[in-house]
């Protein structure tokens, strides 16, 4: 499943890394592209939405 979320809060490399982070602690397989420029973030993962957008919640990046 692909999932395109817009992450506000995301505005450098770091926030970047910190979202890629903590999606792959759900799917160690997921394919995760957060661009900072221009807040999107783009997910390939077996895992839920629901838990996708929790991941981001818990570490600090909730969902637009």
């Amino acid at each position: 499943m692909t999932l395109q979320l817009t992450v506000p809060s995301m505005s450098c490399s770091v926030c970047a890394s910190k979202i890629t982070k903590a999606l792959q602690a759900v799917d160690a397989n997921a394919s995760v592209q957060a661009d900072p420029t221009t807040k999107l973030v783009n997910v390939e993962t077996q895992a839920s939405e629901t838990a996708i957008k929790e991941a981001l919640a818990a570490a600090g990046y909730p969902v637009a």
